[in-house]
């Protein structure tokens, strides 16, 4: 149980609206340094953008073309940064890049590009860039489309394959450090007196109770809701009466939309980034987690933001550009295991084409539209969140009109750090290898790092908590288990979604609900009532968001009879 009533009681030094993946590292980075913080979230942590990107932590390759170098520079530097305080979660990627000719990208022009990215990662752990002549790259990669062909480039950046459990360790870590974070809590109202935000009134979606945040006298407020700002901005108050803040709008989202697939004729063994055949658009296909990931489309967006689907459109695109770059692929759309969509929160740039829109992070202060203590994330990277919480808590010392204790972000581990020669990893082995297969012990390191012991622990006094989940996959109950009582999950979208990725690799996960619940009820207090109600919840998300259109009548037909009676 969450304690409102504690929390209306209390006033804070920062109050943080969104907890996404940068609202995430500002909280961890306040509360390391020592600032009273509260973090509030209307879905669960990491549930808006942060799990929408393609699960690079990368350099932007691309941004050179605009000439953003600052941000190429900061995007590299905090690659290595990830890749020493995060190793559990980002890993070194290798990435070909094929270039042929009659497109938008010459040899010359990429080979230019790879000597740039090289300088501005001059303090990299990972190996320089390789330009490959036609015939080594024909050997190395013999499936390419060879129409053209001029030669290929290749060269490291890093993957998070986790990107939500990435977020959500920032939120561990901030909480650790004193920080108060809620997620499924909305917030409703912005209070203004004069021009200050002094309070949120904010509504657990769970309870329906409503409570308020108060600020301390000279306290802040930062808005990193993402493709919401702009919505968050809307809901200020004074007096009682509407007071929305700033007419400008801020956000000119773009949406894009990935596929997952699995193994198939001719894919490569390292991430290829590619241009399309048809529009010369840069698009990924990356291995991820014995599978592929394939995106992403870039498209001016302005629906609801709730509900993102990829449309029959886009999938298309991406099957048949895939197809076009890998001839022997033949991927269709029964190969698509599952699909998700999303808005990139950008700056609103009227009349630009969406891939030049900048991808810069803007702390937008709204001292000029007369509220002195708020600012507002404009766009930001999963990448470049550490850096963005440093540069924004930096903002808030200023605006207190006190001294910044040093950031420690830069090198302090995130909560699961661990590196692969670890002893615990082989403690663990040993300890738990007649009772799991070794699969299942690594995969659990791979998800929680140096907390898979906790994991691993709720099996000691049952047993069946070990139980495979699904046959074909490695994980097991207790991590069910775990993320209601350890991870702040609330909903089987949570658990399914982003404390594990098993509604990516089981079928939307609709095939692992009846054994969800079951674990549910009798180790975490779920009751029928609440467990069929959450069931019909997810198919209704699933069936809203990523399941294709051209899918959704024979799944209907046979997962959801099957659904509704799951739990009676």
């Amino acid at each position: 149980m969450r304690d409102f009533q504690t929390i209306q009681q209390e006033t804070y030094d920062l109050i943080v609206i969104g907890g996404g993946i940068n609202g995430a590292g500002v909280a961890r980075d306040a509360a390391l340094r020592g600032l009273k913080t509260i973090l509030v979230e209307k879905g669960d942590f990491a549930g808006g953008t942060s799990s929408w990107s393609t699960r690079l932590v990368h350099g932007g390759l691309r941004y050179l073309e605009y000439f953003e170098f600052p941000l190429v520079r900061e995007s590299l530097r905090e690659r290595e940064i990830l890749l020493r305080t995060a190793p559990h979660l980002v890993h070194p990627l290798m990435l070909t890049v094929p270039v042929y000719s009659g497109r938008s990208r010459p040899y010359w022009k990429i080979q230019a590009g790879m000597f740039l990215y090289d300088i501005f990662s001059f303090d990299k752990t990972l190996p320089s860039h390789r330009m490959l002549p036609k015939q080594k790259l024909r050997q190395l990669f013999r499936h390419l489309d060879p129409e053209n062909l001029q030669g290929a480039a290749q060269y490291y950046d890093a993957q998070a394959a986790y990107a939500e459990r990435l977020c959500l360790e920032n939120i561990i870590s901030a909480r650790e450090a004193g920080a108060t974070t809620l997620n499924y809590v909305e917030v409703t109202q912005l209070q203004r007196q004069g021009n200050r935000v002094t309070s949120l009134i904010c509504k657990d979606l769970a309870s329906g109770e409503e409570f308020t945040v108060h600020g301390s006298e000279s306290g802040m407020v930062l808005n990193t809701s993402g493709p919401w700002v702009d919505q968050v901005c809307q809901r200020a108050f004074v007096d009682g009466s509407e007071a929305p803040i700033g007419k400008r709008k801020k956000i000119g989202g773009t949406k894009g939309s990935h596929i997952i697939v699995n193994d198939f004729p001719g894919a490569p063994d390292t991430a290829l980034y590619v241009e399309a055949k048809t529009d010369g658009r840069p698009f990924f296909i990356v291995p991820w987690l014995g599978m592929y990931l394939i995106g992403t489309t870039d498209l001016r967006f302005q629906g609801e933001l709730d509900n993102i689907k990829a449309d029959n459109d886009e999938i298309d695109y991406l099957l048949r550009e895939t197809n076009n770059i890998i001839p022997t692929a033949q991927l269709s759309r029964e190969d698509v295991k599952f699909t998700y969509s999303g808005v990139r929160p950008l700056p609103n740039e009227e009349g630009k084409k969406p891939g030049s829109v900048t991808r810069k992070h803007i702390l937008y202060d709204h001292s000029r539209e007369g509220v002195v203590n708020l600012i507002s994330l404009i766009g930001g990277k999963l990448t470049t969140y550490r850096h963005v919480g440093e540069e924004a808590v930096d903002s808030v010392f200023r605006k207190l009109g006190r001294q910044a204790p040093p950031c420690t972000t830069e090198t302090k581990p995130l909560p699961g750090c661990i590196f692969p020669y670890d002893p615990r990893l082989q403690k663990a082995r040993d300890e738990y290898g007649a009772l799991l297969p070794l699969k299942t012990i690594h995969h659990l390191f791979s998800l929680y790092g140096a907390r898979a012991v906790n994991v691993l622990s709720l099996t000691d006094s049952n047993p069946k908590l070990a139980e495979a989940i699904y046959p074909e996959l490695p994980d097991i109950k207790a991590q069910i288990v775990y993320a209601v009582n350890s991870e702040f999950a609330h909903t089987l979208l949570d658990i399914t979604r982003r404390r594990t990725t098993l509604a990516m690799k089981a079928h939307y996960g609709l095939e692992l609900l009846p054994v969800i619940t079951e674990t549910l009820k009798q180790h975490c207090g779920w009751s029928d009532q609440k467990c069929d109600s959450q069931v019909a919840d997810y198919f209704t998300y699933m069936k809203e968001n990523c399941i294709p259109d051209y899918a959704l009548a024979p799944l209907e037909s046979s997962f959801e009879p099957q659904l509704m009676s799951s739990n009676r």
